[in-house]
């Protein structure tokens, strides 16, 4: 019995919630007060790992590093 109109507004706007909650995420953290604000911005940064298998067998891993910043 869900109508369009009760769709949450980030749907409506055509964005995905990872992509709405990554804005507000980033809302929020640039509102913040030294040192809160540059505390917060370092926990931002991924580290991750990326292995590619060949033939069934995986490869040397690739550590990768983001930012977090679009």
């Amino acid at each position: 019995m869900a109508s369009n109109a009760a769709a949450p507004f980030w749907r409506a706007a055509g964005m995905t919630y990872i992509t709405y909650s990554n804005i507000c995420a980033n809302l929020v953290r640039n509102c913040l007060k030294e040192p809160y604000k540059t505390e917060a911005l370092s926990r931002e940064k991924v580290h991750f790992a990326v292995t590619k298998f060949v033939d069934g067998n995986p490869q040397k891993p690739i550590v990768r590093s983001d930012s977090g910043t679009a």
